[in-house]
């Protein structure tokens, strides 16, 4: 499968909640990139579907934009690219990721065994070995 996206994606773990055409659910980010995320949950959605989101920041804060489902995998999430964003809200998503990226390497410098946050896309994941 060719690989669409146009911006690398980061791992975090967000709160968030959207309203689309059939419901209201709360769930959780796993990624985030400044074109789009994805949401783990069982909820289901259709391809193409508008939704609302609001993304809990680590300041306590809600951050509300829009996009619309790219893709779902049944019973296990679906991810949205963000559309109509102004650009406060692309500074604010460029913000985070910067600000996350950073913690992260300070703090990798202090405790030992600490990676520092990097696209999904350098991750290695051919490894065969179990830990």
């Amino acid at each position: 499968m060719k690989e669409k996206r146009t911006e690398p994606r980061f791992d975090v773990c967000l709160t968030a909640r959207w309203q689309g055409c059939v419901t209201n659910c709360d769930v959780r980010i796993s990624d985030l990139s400044q074109g789009g995320c994805y949401l783990d949950t069982i909820a289901d959605v259709m391809v193409g579907e508008i939704l609302f989101l609001k993304i809990l920041m680590p300041d306590g804060k809600w951050f509300e934009l829009q996009g619309v489902v790219a893709h779902s995998t049944y019973r296990l999430g679906f991810g949205i690219r963000f559309m109509n964003l102004n650009e406060k809200q692309r500074d604010q998503i460029r913000s985070f990721l910067k600000t996350q990226n950073q913690r992260l390497e300070e703090s990798s410098e202090t405790t030992e065994g600490r990676e520092i946050l990097r696209p999904l896309e350098e991750i290695d994941i051919t490894s065969s070995s179990i830990m």
